[in-house]
């Protein structure tokens, strides 16, 4: 054995100085920096640091600030205006003594002389939506920014400050030093606008019919911006696209509005008895009790009755919510109500579902059914949601998230008739924002910064919910194998990454300034973490490293290295090469299959080996004993050694044999016929596992994953050897469209033949 071995290190020491020889003979080229998708990315990471360690995890120095509120809301509906004067405390937890405060005027994106529409360049489109033509041709721009009355401190007096667009300084008269608190009040109103126009995220829709408003009210207060050790003051302006970035605190809301709307909000209802019903509540203590179907609270009937009227007084619903970011409400006399209890963690949770009779039928059967699903596999896979209730609201062509509450599209025809694609479209939709509640309204990303943290997670975590829905509720995607996800499977993601370059950015771009937002922080990220756990990972790890995430974050501020190192670190897995392909380019994935070689077991040396030993001098007696491999179709193979065993061609690999195994093993031994160099490319910049599918001609396949780590030291290609008993007949890259790849015509051997299409349009005329 031993002088097999030592032959064999002479040889790999001639192997190394013949290429030696070649490189020197060659044109020196200039040094480069490393290119490798494989490099560590400590240039992209922050250093770790005593708020925020190497783990991912909070340093023992992390600090996160508080704003408290107490707030009395009052909406004038006869002229869709609403009034707040609120009262902040705001604590600093940091380090620092602030000079100043800041403070988020979101509605002023509206306000007349915003300069949001006019930050886009845009010539004449050959379409466009009523509501947008008469708004942006047609009359006086909607006025709907914030009028402040005024800005007062614990004492009353007035407190200076100043308005940049979307954002408020105000100007303490010293600076708030670390551990203290400060009060100031403010007060203010504006018109709300129509949620239908533009697709306003906070707003009203009229009905026409009726003479009715469903109201779904957000960002509709003063709303103190993030102080953290990674941006400090967080006031990049509110431009429409990034949405927000908020501080932690408890919330005391008073909201006044017509005496016979209902209402639902943020936070625990306080005078339940006085607002509701003694039918209402009796329904109520129902909906506690049932966890296996809606209660419906306030039904069709009753909802139709309340359009009719026009209550001129007034009633108060009094909530308080504790360790929220942020704060919504829904309100309108139109609205059908109902409730199921949901059990997580020892605790009953409300999922809550109000909508117009416009709604049903469809949103009766399935709108609190996806809240029921959304809480269970989110808390499956991250933490038993902490609140007490969840909300999905009605609202035309709107799709947004509060605590709590949210807001959801999806309406039948008039005829209560809908589509396929309308159902899943609104199961989908609540699906997603109910589970913002998680990404985040918990775990809580600035979303201002880095919007695919709430909107690609949550895109992910979707996918998995929309899988588990369909099992759940069988009955609602009869027809179909599983329910039809429109993002998260790889196959999905390809038009996108595989468009025009000058409409792509990386993931690791600030939402206002990619082309498609949609696919860059939504589909592109929810791919890549889809792809993550069922191909690289496998759901075991990753379904560890992502909880460990949500559960160290949640109720925290975490930044996209908190995420993507305790991902590693929970894992064990080194993902830096998927990070930076996936989320720091616009790389795109294509492997195939390059070209095959067979060779047969020879019993003597092939040319390129006699070149080698040419070189050095050599003779075949001065070679260690070994066993030669001869490419099909050279003269170095001899037909009549075709088809016998390796050890009846080879008397080196005969000897080797005789020497080291008993006769009973080498009876045992099943000696390979047949033998594969297989060079694998990859055009495209991100490294993948290369899955390969392997058919012989007796029929047998076999699968092989090699890691990524296979491109590490040539990103081009790679070559693997096989061998096989049986003549190998072909090969699939990726035979289940598991890594996104964008060109699958490189991915069978031999080719597989691909038609034009016209021959395509050809065949299904024919067909």
């Amino acid at each position: 054995m031993n002088k097999f071995r030592n032959g064999l290190s002479a040889l790999l020491c001639l192997f190394a100085l013949v290429a030696s020889a070649q490189e020197e003979k060659k044109e020196r080229e200039p040094g480069h920096t490393n290119q490798s998708k494989f490099k560590q990315l400590y240039e992209e990471f922050a250093t770790p640091n005593m708020y925020r360690t190497a783990s991912g995890a909070p340093g023992p120095a992390y600090y996160q600030q508080r704003a408290d509120y107490k707030m009395d809301i009052k909406l004038d509906d006869e002229k869709a205006r609403l009034h707040g004067e609120e009262t902040i405390t705001y604590t600093n937890n940091s380090p620092d003594d602030l000079e100043f405060l800041w403070v988020q005027l979101d509605q002023n994106v509206r306000a007349k002389d915003s300069k949001s529409p006019l930050r886009n360049g845009s010539g004449a489109r050959p379409y466009y939506q009523p509501g947008s033509f008469s708004g942006d041709f047609m009359g006086e721009p909607f006025d709907g920014g914030f009028n402040i009355e005024f800005v007062k401190d614990a004492n009353g007096k007035p407190l200076s400050y100043t308005i940049n667009q979307t954002m408020m300084r105000i100007n303490i008269p010293q600076p708030l030093k670390s551990k203290e608190k400060i009060s100031f009040s403010i007060k203010w109103w504006y018109n709300i606008p129509d949620h239908t126009v533009n697709r306003a995220r906070s707003g009203y829709e009229y009905f026409a019919k009726d003479d009715n408003r469903a109201y779904v009210i957000a960002q509709f207060f003063p709303r103190m911006a993030v102080y953290s050790d990674v941006e400090g003051w967080q006031n990049h302006q509110f431009w429409g696209s990034g949405e927000f970035a908020l501080p932690f605190g408890d919330y005391e809301v008073n909201i006044t509005v017509p005496e016979d709307h209902i209402l639902d909000a943020t936070g625990e209802l306080q005078n339940r008895k006085e607002v509701f019903s003694k039918e209402m509540m009796k329904r109520y203590e129902q909906a506690r009790k049932s966890f296996d179907k809606p209660v419906i609270i306030v039904n069709q009937a009753e909802a139709e009755a309340n359009e009719k009227t026009k209550a001129t007084k007034t009633k108060t619903w009094k909530f308080k919510a504790q360790n929220v970011r942020d704060y919504g409400f829904a309100t309108s006399r139109k609205f059908i109500w109902d409730m199921q209890a949901v059990k997580l963690g020892g605790r009953t949770i409300m999922a809550v579902s109000m909508y117009p009779k416009e709604g049903n039928p469809l949103w009766e059967e399935y709108s609190t059914k996806a809240v029921v699903q959304s809480l269970i596999t989110y808390s499956r896979h991250t933490f038993d949601y902490p609140y007490h209730k969840a909300i999905s609201v009605h609202a035309k062509n709107q799709g947004m998230e509060y605590p709590m509450i949210c807001w959801n599209y999806g309406r039948p025809n008039e005829k209560g008739e809908y589509s396929d694609r309308t159902k899943f479209g609104m199961i989908s939709v609540i699906i997603h924002e109910v589970g913002h509640n998680f990404f985040p309204m918990i775990v809580n990303s600035d979303e201002r910064q880095w919007g695919w943290m709430d909107e690609g997670l949550d895109t992910f975590m979707q996918y998995l919910t929309e899988q588990d829905f369909g099992k759940t509720y069988p009955e609602s995607i009869t027809g179909l194998e599983k329910y039809p996800s429109r993002r998260g499977e790889p196959a999905k993601i390809v038009p996108y990454m595989a468009g025009d370059q000058s409409y792509l950015a990386p993931i690791m771009s600030n939402p206002e300034n990619v082309y498609q937002l949609g696919p860059n922080a939504y589909g592109k990220p929810a791919t890549a973490l889809n792809i993550l756990r069922e191909t690289v990972m496998g759901p075991e790890l990753f379904d560890h490293a992502f909880k460990t995430y949500a559960q160290r974050w949640m109720f925290k501020h975490p930044t996209p290295e908190d995420f993507f190192r305790t991902m590693e670190d929970a894992s064990a897995v080194d993902l830096d090469w998927f990070w930076r392909a996936w989320f720091y380019t616009t790389d795109y994935v294509d492997i195939g299959v390059k070209g095959v070689k067979k060779f047969y077991v020879s019993n003597k040396p092939g040319a390129e080996l006699k070149k080698i030993m040419d070189a050095r001098g050599m003779t075949e007696a001065d070679l260690p004993p070994l066993v030669y491999l001869a490419e099909e179709g050279s003269a170095d193979v001899d037909p009549n050694m075709i088809g016998k065993k390796p050890s009846e061609v080879s008397q080196n690999l005969n000897e080797f044999m005789m020497d080291n195994m008993s006769a009973e093993e080498r009876a045992q031994v099943k000696e390979p016929k047949f033998f594969y160099e297989v060079t694998f490319e990859k055009p495209g910049g991100i490294p993948m596992p290369l899955i390969v599918e392997y058919t012989y001609a007796d029929g047998t396949t076999k699968s092989i994953t090699y890691p990524p780590e296979v491109w590490r030291k040539n990103d081009a290609e790679v070559k693997v050897m096989l061998s096989s008993q049986s003549e190998l007949t072909n090969i699939v890259v990726d035979p289940k469209a598991e890594t996104a790849d964008i060109d699958t015509e490189n991915n069978s051997w031999p080719k597989a033949e691909t038609k034009s299409d016209f021959q395509q349009f050809k065949d299904k005329v024919k067909g």
